[in-house]
């Protein structure tokens, strides 16, 4: 899952509009910013699959940044971080509710390797990764939808604001046919490398932002 999570921060800012895009893309997208860090750190691991498997990465173990315990845990901290930081209370739930939309995504395509708590117990995961057709219909109707409601809840103020939101869409889905059609990472270290360059992406948020208002009406 990576358009669906993106097409969530879109499609919240019709309900939060003084959030900004960057800060919904961050809180959609926390736990796959939290998880190359401690791939890197080696507190937690995954494998390359073999040739033809999907999704190429077996998740071996992620227990602190995707079990569902833990999320919730990372949820409360980034809404309570943002009411902190902002005294707006329905934008520090619905930050909340973006990172917590991470994992119930997560819950409809991976195979079942998402704990329920940090330590022992139960894995689960609908599986729908192995449907090609399934998961790619199902990321694009997402990021179709959160798009489509960004784009009615925003107007560009300048030329920035219009060409950089499409800009953007366009990057997004490309990145996304590469990552699914594309050749396998070499390593996990490359791996956690790319989804480093995933906070480009937030970085990218907040500048489209900037260039947008809320739309009247």
């Amino acid at each position: 899952m990576f358009l669906g999570h993106f097409g969530v921060g879109f499609a919240l800012k019709r309900t939060a509009p003084v959030v900004s895009l960057g800060t919904l893309f961050l809180a959609a997208q926390f736990i796959d910013l939290l998880w190359p860090t401690l791939l890197l750190l080696k507190i937690e691991h995954a494998q390359i699959a073999p040739a033809g498997s999907q999704p190429p990465i077996h998740f071996t173990d992620y227990p602190i940044s995707h079990s569902l315990a833990m999320v919730a845990v990372w949820a409360v901290l980034f809404g309570g971080g943002y009411f902190l930081l902002r005294r707006e209370r329905v934008g520090a739930i619905i930050c909340g509710v973006a990172v917590l939309s991470h994992w119930a995504l997560d819950l409809l395509v991976h195979h079942p390797d998402l704990p329920l708590l940090p330590g022992s117990g139960p894995k689960v995961g609908f599986g729908l990764w192995s449907s090609l057709t399934g998961s790619l219909v199902l990321e694009l109707a997402l990021f179709a939808a959160g798009t489509w409601l960004y784009l009615r809840a925003t107007e560009a103020v300048d030329r920035l604001g219009s060409i950089g939101t499409w800009a953007l869409v366009l990057f997004l889905l490309t990145i996304h046919l590469g990552n699914v059609f594309g050749p396998p990472p070499p390593d996990i270290a490359a791996v956690a490398w790319v989804g480093q360059a995933q906070w480009l992406l937030v970085l990218a948020g907040y500048w489209i932002d900037a260039h947008r208002r809320r739309r009247a009406g």
